[in-house]
């Protein structure tokens, strides 16, 4: 049985079109993908995204276990700020790509990958030492993203934080329509906008309110579908594509999230060396000189040479053609290649 969040009725009443997505019963569309995702780039839009987990690490020996569970410094995070990241077997695999966000001294919530919540948290769990606590709190948080030009705008008028002040990547807690949340400039569209956090109970509520005050400016409910397509013209990853246990941040062109000067933590061995030597393979992004569009799974070939394989691929509703990314031989990936 596929879990529903707290907006389930929402999405229905909307004429949402729902799908099973990481166990969950979400919406893909509402009105269409091609639709949302200009509302998106050009206004606002409303994502619901309370699938996604929420685990804290708390105690005094937190900051000790993240530095050693992630490969960013978490060291040199500031409170109420955030940084992307991820964990990674010792092989050099990835568990999961995640947001850690440091809410206090000695208390961090990590936002991850909704498919992947319970192995996180067990993940978490094994590798914990000293004065450390782990807690999965994914079902006290609902979460909506609202993205977009105009995102500011709407979200400012639910709530009396200066959203101005708040910096990319960067959070605060307060309030919005009267409800006590964490509010964080992030995303995953590549436009300006806002991820928040608050108890489960007010969703609906919260909901209803944004979307009434944002009709002024053009506001629209958006599902996962344009939520793929807006994340592919950006090329992020995304975990189960391009991101596994088997392809390494290095291959997947994320060595910048990487952190070697910090210290041990998991996995370093395996991604220094690659640094060091080179890899095989890595990931690239592509886009598509004649009709088609590309899936995931086509095979890349250079002739009649198979050089890789696609991770991901849409029709790009910006540049109305098929794009994606892909993991091709690195001999293969020249900027500009011409292949089939």
């Amino acid at each position: 049985m596929a879990k529903k969040t707290p907006l389930f009725n929402v999405h229905k009443t909307s004429n949402a079109t729902m799908v099973e997505f990481a166990g969950w019963e979400m919406p893909v569309y509402y009105t269409g993908i091609l639709t949302e995702h200009q509302t998106v780039r050009q206004k606002v839009g409303i994502f619901d995204v309370s699938h996604m987990g929420e685990i804290e690490v708390r105690g005094k020996d937190a900051l000790l276990n993240l530095q050693r569970l992630l490969v960013r410094d978490i060291k040199t995070l500031s409170v109420f700020q955030v940084r992307y990241s991820a964990l990674c077997y010792p092989e050099g695999g990835v568990v999961d790509d995640v947001t850690v966000y440091r809410l206090a001294e000695d208390r961090s919530l990590l936002c991850v990958n909704a498919s992947n919540t319970e192995k996180d948290y067990q993940w978490i769990l094994e590798h914990l030492e000293g004065d450390a606590v782990v807690v999965d709190r994914s079902a006290e948080f609902a979460q909506l993203a609202i993205q977009g030009p105009r995102s500011m705008g709407l979200l400012q008028k639910q709530t009396p934080v200066s959203l101005g002040s708040v910096k990319y990547y960067r959070c605060v807690q307060g309030r919005i329509d009267g409800v006590e949340a964490i509010i964080s400039r992030t995303g995953y569209t590549g436009e300006d906008g806002f991820e928040v956090y608050f108890s489960p109970e007010f969703a609906i509520r919260i909901w209803e309110r944004l979307m009434a005050e944002g009709k002024i400016c053009g506001v629209q409910p958006i599902g996962l579908g344009a939520r793929d397509t807006l994340r592919l013209e950006m090329a992020f990853p995304l975990y189960g594509h391009e991101l596994n246990a088997t392809n390494t941040l290095i291959e997947a062109g994320l060595e910048r999230i990487v952190d070697f000067s910090k210290g041990p933590f998991i996995g370093r061995e395996v991604l220094l060396q690659q640094k060091t030597e080179g890899i095989e393979e890595k990931l690239v992004g592509f886009k598509m000189e004649r009709e088609g569009i590309p899936r995931a799974g086509y095979e890349i070939y250079n002739r009649d040479k198979k050089i890789g394989i696609v991770t991901s691929g849409t029709m790009s509703p910006t540049l109305r053609r098929g794009i994606g990314l892909g993991y091709v031989a690195v001999k293969e990936a020249m900027e500009g290649r011409r292949v089939d």
